[in-house]
């Protein structure tokens, strides 16, 4: 018959011990986030569908600014472009002729210039050649389109009178029955 030897087993119980205490915290150094890669330092995610839109105000080509959260009521087309992106030109009549169509039943466009990859003077001559009557926001800094976290453009934020956004279109040109549609749901969703 075997005796125990408790001396020896308590002596392994405790090298053991020892050895996953070391182990668990060689890991907890290893697996740390380092200093400054914190949660809060992570940029929140890009503006979609089901979220209220991220807020802006932004200087208007002519004079004046606005703020988009201060359209709440109104559905709100937010289009980001540039002079020199040809789907964006091709898109833009489309989208004038659609405000003009329901401009006085609440929508409004803000077709934002991304004037820190094109030039103040270039949005102004592409409003004027396009017979433009709706605003022209010029983001200078380029802080609203990192807000928004641009991927391309255009890039088109359809948002309801609460200040959501119901759908988001990356590239283009976008067809005018497809902003139409869009624009129809959302103002029937209003009434």
């Amino acid at each position: 018959m075997a005796t125990i030897n408790l001396s020896r087993d308590s002596r392994r119980w405790i090298v053991y011990s020892v050895i996953i205490l070391v182990v668990g915290i060689m890991w907890i150094f290893v697996s740390r986030v380092p200093v400054g890669n914190s949660v809060e330092a992570v940029p929140p995610s890009a503006p979609r569908e089901g979220f209220i839109a991220p807020d802006f105000t932004l200087d208007l080509a002519g004079g004046g600014e606005v703020t988009l959260s201060e359209l709440r009521g109104k559905v709100v087309l937010v289009n980001f472009w540039a002079s020199w992106c040809p789907p964006c030109r091709e898109e833009m009549p489309a989208i004038e002729k659609i405000y003009n169509a329901f401009e006085p039943l609440g929508l409004v466009v803000l077709a934002v210039n991304v004037t820190n990859q094109d030039s103040e003077a270039a949005a102004i001559a592409f409003a004027k050649v396009f017979g433009l009557t709706f605003p022209i926001p010029l983001d200078r800094k380029g802080d609203v389109g990192a807000r928004y976290q641009l991927r391309g453009l255009p890039s088109s934020y359809f948002i309801d009178r609460n200040g959501t956004i119901h759908s988001v279109v990356v590239g283009g040109p976008m067809a005018e029955a497809l902003i139409q549609s869009k624009i129809e749901n959302l103002l029937k969703e209003s009434e």
